[in-house]
């Protein structure tokens, strides 16, 4: 990763994070708290994330193309540590670009979702760490967890126990790390911290305690 200029930052962000190089060739990532703008806008966002995911004819998850772009934050997905994410949405071009929506943060796909509440969502896709075998590595003084974007690594969001708030960072700092066996996420729980949660649990209020 190299750093941003003011024009590349992403729009639903105060900032990046300052980046530099450490010596193993890896770009750290520092913590900032993310704040979001605008309470109406969080209210009626809610009501988007709740909406059905569940339907039998929803789309199959796709492997992440690897020049593809975070739908948020703009930065390369498959270069950035971490979980990501998809969400199909019924007529309707994210971004002008075919469906999924993507991301390179499980906490930037709710912020997207909350925000669209007037869409239609087919599917909701996040990385399922019981399905992968992941790695941790400490890199700048912080815990980075690997990251997947491969189809058989994604998993429906709705069936997923999120850790919250661990002290394991993605791209966009603090996240959601989703397991589809609970005994999983509680083992990473008891290991690196934060709060177990479900899908029905992710409010913008929740969402807004994570990121840097």
């Amino acid at each position: 990763m190299s750093p941003h200029s003011p024009d590349e930052r992403c729009p639903d962000h105060n900032s990046h994070p300052q980046q530099t190089t450490s010596a193993n060739g890896r770009t750290p990532l520092t913590r900032r708290q993310f704040v979001v703008g605008a309470t109406t806008a969080v209210t009626a966002g809610l009501a988007g994330c709740l909406n059905s995911g569940g339907n039998n004819d929803a789309p199959a998850p796709i492997t992440i193309p690897t020049t593809a772009t975070c739908d948020v934050c703009g930065m390369t997905i498959t270069q950035q540590p971490g979980p990501t994410a998809e969400i199909f949405y019924a007529n309707a071009r994210p971004n002008d670009h075919d469906n999924p929506a993507r991301f390179d943060s499980t906490w930037e796909a709710f912020q997207f979702d909350f925000q669209h509440d007037n869409w239609t969502r087919e599917a909701f896709y996040v990385t399922d760490y019981s399905a992968v075998n992941y790695d941790i590595q400490t890199d700048g003084g912080q815990q980075l967890l690997s990251t997947h974007y491969e189809q058989e690594a994604f998993a429906d969001a709705t069936d997923i126990t999120y850790v919250v708030g661990s002290s394991v960072v993605g791209a966009m700092g603090e996240d959601l790390i989703g397991f589809s066996d609970r005994t999983d996420a509680e083992a990473f729980r008891e290991k690196y911290g934060g709060d177990l949660a479900t899908f029905d649990d992710v409010t913008p209020s929740l969402i807004s305690s994570l990121g840097m």
